[in-house]
């Protein structure tokens, strides 16, 4: 995927800054990514990883549990705070998640999409018809912060 088709298939990238950050690979997903791993594809309702003990469901609280799990809290905020880690989930138009991306200490925000490349974008540079909207933010403290 490139530059060009990056800034096709997600228009609001085409006015905001946006940069391809590794080549393209199935070996994981934004989920995976969102959350630190690069090894493997997390999906609770498709045959992938997911946590043991919590439920294989495509809903918000299903992800919001998987985050809680991992010690995020739901935040107020997409704003940068030097001492978070913060994620975000975008939903479609029937409320079902969809995408995950994680702010970087810059402040900008890194996804991987789909099997594609991971880039380093503007947050709601990625709203639109192919992930909708971004419903919650996420926050836990950043490693190496007490």
């Amino acid at each position: 995927m490139s530059a060009e088709d990056v800034s096709k298939t997600f228009p609001g990238l085409a006015t905001s800054a946006f940069a391809i950050t590794s080549p393209a690979t199935p070996q994981y997903n934004c989920i995976a990514w969102a959350v630190g791993d690069n090894t493997r594809f997390w999906w609770p309702a498709r045959s992938g990883y997911w946590p043991e003990g919590l439920e294989r469901l495509e809903t918000v609280e299903a992800f919001c549990a998987m985050l809680a799990a991992h010690g995020y809290q739901e935040c107020a905020s997409d704003a940068l705070e030097p001492d978070s880690e913060k994620v975000a989930l975008f939903v479609n138009a029937r409320g079902m998640p969809t995408h995950a991306a994680r702010q970087l200490r810059s402040g900008m925000w890194t996804s991987k999409l789909g099997q594609h490349v991971d880039i380093a974008h503007e947050l709601r540079g990625l709203e639109g018809k192919v992930y909708g909207r971004v419903q919650l933010v996420f926050s836990r403290p950043r490693a190496g912060t007490p």
